[in-house]
């Protein structure tokens, strides 16, 4: 009755793989992923070259990775996007249970690089850090357990994906990893309230982690000096973040110019945790709202099209995923700027990293793949269109 009247949609299911990929795929959101690995790639001709030379390495060995690692990522991201809702969950299960599984392994297998938190595994010629891959697949599994508790007689799905989130988060806080805790306590949040569960459970769950932090602030010496140095009215200058806030001062609108930035002298992770900061010295606060503006046009298209969604798991998996995403850039962008303390977390697609660009590649992968036009969506926007009688 639908097609008699509004007439069919037009996307069949001979159509060739590539022809309906490019047709059904949110080309805005798709353009501005790229643009920010390659924004991405032009601070690391800045950033990673004092380090390159501090090694004993050629001034673009960063480089030159980041762009095999960003290659990789993006490759898989436009693969992944192909896929359908149920290949997705699919393959998301099972990326999920061998990050969890290698998780689960680190205090065995792990190493911390001198840095005090175990989280890497180290490869000999490369290293990975499997808390990275493990949230998109957390992202799918939650939402695959939400999903299944709105069916008739389903499982208790909200209740099973409460109990491995908390298992997550107390494991990660464990080694520690605060950062990453507290991003995948998010996501839960987020695909909780979106899942329609009642909103008590929540402000429990608010309340936990108010305490969880407050007894890790007690408890851990590294949380209290990063909060306390957060919370003091003055700045040491000779920390990553008085090196940060000088440098965003420095850059004001416009920047000082191309290669004239000193802050990737100074700065251990101009490359990584502190590449806003680069980018705000350098080319000023312009190339700052650009990078918000590209994360935003990620997000935002993704949650409007959510909004059409009819199918609970991919409406719950792709707000989780886009919530994921930006929270992540906001996070790291915070720290810098100090409105948030410390946490040691990567800007996706933008910082050096072969585990982060991969892992940021599968989640928006993912992510593209759910927000696909599909013949379902395209029905309930013409609905929501249609006149009243």
């Amino acid at each position: 009755m639908t097609e008699m009247v509004f007439g069919t949609v037009p996307l069949r299911a001979t159509d060739p793989v590539l022809p309906r990929w490019w047709r059904t795929i949110d080309k805005w959101a798709l353009t501005a992923v790229f643009a920010l690995f390659g924004v991405g790639m032009l601070l690391g001709l800045a950033a990673s070259v004092p380090l390159a030379e501090k090694n004993g390495l050629e001034p673009f060995y960063y480089v030159k990775r980041q762009a095999l690692f960003g290659g990789v990522g993006l490759v898989v991201m436009v693969a992944l996007s192909m896929m359908s809702p149920q290949q997705v969950r699919r393959i998301g299960v099972v990326g999920f249970s061998l990050a969890f599984l290698t998780l689960m392994a680190l205090p065995v297998i792990g190493t911390d690089f001198g840095k005090g938190a175990v989280r890497w595994i180290s490869l000999g010629f490369a290293s990975f850090q499997p808390s990275e891959f493990l949230k998109p697949g957390f992202v799918i599994v939650s939402a695959w357990f939400m999903a299944a508790a709105l069916e008739v007689a389903g499982p208790p799905g909200r209740l099973y994906s409460f109990i491995l989130t908390a298992l997550i988060v107390v494991t990660l806080a464990l080694q520690p990893d605060f950062g990453q805790a507290s991003l995948i306590l998010f996501s839960w949040m987020v695909m909780y309230f979106v899942s329609g569960a009642p909103i008590l459970p929540l402000v429990a769950a608010g309340g936990l982690s108010a305490a969880g932090g407050f007894l890790a602030y007690n408890m851990s010496e590294h949380v209290a000096r990063r909060i306390n140095g957060f919370l003091s009215a003055e700045v040491d200058p000779r920390t990553q973040i008085g090196y940060a806030t000088n440098a965003i001062q420095e850059g004001g609108f416009f920047g000082v110019g191309v290669g004239e930035g000193s802050v990737k002298w100074s700065l251990p992770d101009a490359h990584t945790d502190f590449i806003v900061a680069v980018a705000a010295e350098e080319y000023g606060l312009v190339l700052v709202l650009g990078i918000i503006a590209l994360y935003a046009v990620v997000v935002l298209r993704s949650l409007i099209r959510m909004m059409a969604e009819r199918d609970p798991f991919a409406r719950i998996a792709g707000t989780g995923l886009a919530f994921a995403f930006g929270v992540q850039a906001l996070i790291n962008m915070g720290v810098a700027v100090r409105l948030l303390p410390a946490k040691g977390m990567t800007l996706p697609f933008v910082s050096y990293g072969g585990s982060s660009v991969i892992a940021s590649g599968i989640a928006l992968g993912f992510l593209l793949a759910l927000t696909r036009t599909r013949p379902q969506n395209e029905i309930a926007r013409i609905l929501g269109n249609r006149p009243a009688a």
